[in-house]
């Protein structure tokens, strides 16, 4: 990192993303490396190992992450370059933790926290989401396979020095890529990460970390510990599982068939609720009617008793 006295040091973006190229330094990960270009540290080419008892398990998937101006109050952009059957080569894609969703972009969290929560989506549902993929596991498997062979080719010189390098780190931590997967269907609809603690411990995780005033333009939120990144991550997967759920991208899909009929159904309820109380009028009408003939029937047979026949007979 020569290069990075030519960035002003004062600048709030460049002093946290030189605290984060510190903290992955001291404290590396055995599933991604991540490293900023020397001539631009808003630029990362990082690789990741695929999640383990996945498809995926075994392969180095390559990436490029784009920082913001304003980071880390604004998300950062992914781009994927190695080919895995889930997210598609050299576009944005589109996750919580992306410049699709500022909404739910935290300054505390970091390209550590996005590393991890990338792996951590790779063997969820793509849902329809922009840049996603949805390939059969056999494919992904031949795709992690083939990824270990040689790094991807991108961009200027220094990006593919910076990529080779990495390719060679991670794959000498990578394990073999497994032949047959023993995950039955089931199985794999509940796997969201590649880790075993809790979803709701995740949330509480996530809840205690401790974020910056954003109004502030010199405030930089305090790094999550290495520690708690990956309960960090699952929270980000949940909220992108919930987020789907109210808003699915696939909804832009519908046929406008699909939509013609929902516009053409909705207006038949009010009039369905109109004609229940005539109905009901009506009903109530004839019993009237009937009560009156009854109770004229029972005037007439009590005069009959009573020996007024004559009197009736002479009135009606």
């Amino acid at each position: 990192m020569a290069a990075t006295g030519k960035f002003n040091r004062s600048n709030p973006a460049v002093k946290r993303i030189l605290q984060e190229v510190k903290e992955m330094q001291s404290n590396p990960s055995p599933d991604f490396m991540a490293l900023p270009l020397e001539e631009d540290i808003f630029e990362w080419q990082f690789a990741i190992l695929g999640p383990r008892d996945s498809e995926f398990e075994g392969g180095v998937y390559h990436g490029r992450i784009q920082l913001p101006s304003d980071y880390p109050f604004k998300p950062p952009s992914f781009m994927l370059l190695t080919p895995s059957g889930r997210f598609e080569i050299q576009k944005k894609i589109c996750l919580s933790i992306s410049n699709y969703h500022p909404e739910h972009w935290q300054p505390s969290w970091s390209v550590r926290t996005a590393l991890v929560a990338l792996i951590a989506f790779m063997p969820t549902n793509p849902g329809g989401a922009l840049g996603s993929l949805d390939y059969k596991k056999e494919d992904r498997r031949a795709l992690a396979l083939k990824s270990r062979e040689t790094p991807p080719k991108f961009g200027s010189p220094e990006r593919q020095r910076v990529i080779d390098e990495i390719h060679e780190q991670m794959l000498s931590k990578a394990p073999p890529v497994p032949q047959l997967l023993t995950n039955g269907p089931d199985e794999e609809a509940n796997k969201l990460t590649p880790h075993d603690a809790s979803v709701e411990h995740a949330v509480k995780a996530a809840e205690g970390v401790k974020t910056s005033d954003t109004s502030s333009g010199s405030a930089i939120a305090d790094l999550p510990k290495p520690a708690l990144e990956a309960e960090v991550a699952e929270n980000i997967v949940e909220t992108q599982a919930r987020s789907d759920a109210v808003t699915n991208h696939s909804t832009a899909d519908q046929s406008p068939r699909e939509s013609i009929q929902r516009v053409a159904t909705t207006p038949q309820i009010p009039a369905i609720a109109i004609q229940k109380p005539k109905h009901d009028r009506l009903l109530t009408l004839a019993a009237f009617g009937l009560t009156l003939a009854i109770m004229a029937l029972v005037i007439k047979k009590f005069f009959k008793i009573n020996g007024l026949a004559g009197y009736i007979e002479g009135k009606f």
